[in-house]
Formats: C-alpha cells, structure tokens, sequence
C-alpha cells in the first residue's frame, strides 16, 4: 500500500510533466500503472504464501507420519496381545477336558472329590469366559486400529502427492528462471562489463543497466548504445509471453538541481522508466498488460552513497523479470 502511495504522489507531481498531454491520455496511464503495481503485489504475495504454505504442508506431514508411526506400535501391541490371549485360551480348554476327564474317572469316587473337581470346573469356565470376552475385545480394538491406520495412510498419501505436486511447480518455475537468465545473458553478451549485469534472486530474474548505459546525467532520453540494449532484451521478452515485466528506476541521494519539467529524484526516476518502457513496447510482441512501472528515487541504494563509485552503482535502471505463477496458485487452490 506505501509503494502504490508513494506511485500516485509520484504520478500527481508528474502533472506539470504531462501538461502537453491530453487527460485522457494521462488518466490511462494512471490507471494502467495503478493496475500493473497491483498485480505486482499479488506476486509478491502468491510468492510468500508460496513458501508458507509448503512449509505448513512439510509440518504437516511430519505430524502425520508420526501419528501413522504410533498408530502402527499400538497395532502391533494389539495384535500381540491377542495372540498372547489365544494361547491362554486354547491352554484353557485343555485344561477343561483334563478336568472332565478326571470327573469321569472320579464319578465313584467320594462326593468331596467330585465336588471339588465340579468347583474346577466351573473356575475354568469362568475363566474360559473371560479369554473369550477380552478376545472379542481385542477383536474389536483391532479392526478400529486397522481403520485409523488406512485413514491416516490415506491422509499422508493425500499429502504426500499435493507437496510433490508443489515441489514440481516450483521446480518448473526455477528452471524457467535459469532459462530466462540464460537467455537474457546470451542476448546481452555484448554488453559485458559496460554498465549491465544480469542476475537471479528470489525466483526472478534482475537486469540491472547503470547510469553510464542508458543516460547522460539528469537525463531522462536513453542514448544510442542502451537503446540498442533494449531492444535486443525486447526480443528476447516477445518470445517469452509468459514473463510479468517491472522496470524501477533509481538514483542516488544528490538532489535533482536540474532545469525544466523535472522537480526532483522522484520524477528522475519515474521518466527514466517509463522512458525505458516506450521502448520496450515498440516491439509488437510484448502486450503492455505485462508492465510495470515505478520510480524509487534514492530509496533503495544497493551500496552506500558515501562516496563517488557508490552513489554511481545507485543510479541504475532495474528491469525485473518474473514468471507467471497461474499454476502454482491453482495447486494452493486445492
């Protein structure tokens, strides 16, 4: 919200810029740029919860496979202890027809005998009753165990293929960048060590033209050589439809005390954009709907201003290149 602010400060002051300019021609521009820096914020923001949201799903994974783990000891333990009661069982039955046995033998024996063997015998049926209860028991137990191991094995499958799914797109994504550096450099190749240099941070690729390159000192009009730059850059970016461009411009924290339509850094770094932008629109490949333009001003130096070769890396141009992220938003949809 701050940056679109300080856009529309920027847009307001650049008036007296655009005073030749009909105000229809001017509210366009205003809307288009207000849209653009919009979509710019969406990315970022698809971006960051991007990385949140795989980080939540690693959790939640761990967390998963931890109850699986647990679930699967406890069923194992289950599984033992019903065992163990089978064999308890079956000693007991054995033990009952031993003792009908002895019963039978004992028939014309003293009633005392026989009535101690039927006391036995009733124990062990007793007894007999209870395996048998806890056997169902654990029966029971069992088969809810089983159920909660497949739903568990099913959630973490569920989880499993959406974090591959995730782990895929962000990894087509980081190979479209490498390839959209690679063949910006390759585009770019001679212009080597002459003001620009190409770079890739946080799943975008930076093309970074310094002061020298593009203009002459509190200019906004892009000379010969940059121009030529441009324009094979424009080449690259019509065959690469799937790319959101930004182009920021910079300077340093030397008051602007030039003359004519330019007030200050802010209106230095906002025409030398959008100075920038016209020529990258002049190749009909590239649709306007993928640009975004902003002036930064001495806002964001990347090296100290303190002394004469800082304040120079500060005055560049950044062209900012990003892919779309469509598939990876429909995989955070789900």
């Amino acid at each position: 919200m701050k940056r679109i602010k300080q856009f529309l400060v920027v847009l307001a002051t650049g008036s007296v810029l655009f005073s030749c300019v009909p105000a229809r021609q001017y509210q366009n521009l205003e809307s288009w740029a207000n849209e653009n820096q919009k979509k710019y914020e969406e990315l970022k923001d698809a971006n960051r919860l991007l990385i949140e949201n795989n980080t939540e799903l690693e959790g939640q994974l761990e967390v998963l496979e931890d109850k699986y783990k647990r679930a699967d000891e406890e069923y194992k333990e289950s599984s033992e202890r019903l065992f163990k009661s089978k064999e308890q069982l079956k000693r007991c039955e054995v033990n009952q027809e031993d003792l009908l046995a002895q019963l039978a033998k004992q028939q014309k024996g003293s009633a005392k005998e026989a009535k101690a063997l039927l006391d036995l015998i009733h124990k062990t049926q007793d007894n007999l009753n209870l395996r048998e209860d806890e056997i169902m028991s654990l029966e029971q137990d069992l088969k809810r165990r089983i159920i909660k191991l497949d739903d568990l094995q099913n959630e973490i499958n569920r989880r499993d293929k959406r974090l591959l799914e995730l782990e895929s797109a962000l990894a087509k994504k980081d190979k479209a960048v490498i390839d959209l550096k690679n063949k910006v450099m390759n585009a770019l190749t001679g212009f080597d060590n002459k003001g620009l240099s190409i770079s890739n941070r946080n799943g975008k690729v930076y093309v970074s033209m310094d002061e020298k390159l593009l203009f002459k000192s509190g200019s906004y009009t892009v000379d010969v050589r940059g121009a030529q730059a441009l324009k094979q850059l424009a080449q690259v970016l019509s065959t690469n439809k799937d790319i959101n461009i930004v182009i920021e411009g910079h300077t340093d924290n030397v008051p602007y005390k030039g003359s004519g339509d330019l007030k200050d850094n802010w209106d230095l770094s906002v025409k030398r954009a959008t100075s920038i932008v016209r020529i990258l629109i002049m190749n009909k490949g590239i649709d306007p709907q993928r640009m975004t333009v902003a002036g930064r001003s001495k806002y964001l130096p990347i090296v100290t201003n303190a002394s004469v070769e800082g304040r120079s890396k500060n005055r560049r141009t950044e062209i900012i290149l990003t892919p779309k992220l469509d598939e990876l938003f429909q995989i955070l949809g789900q």
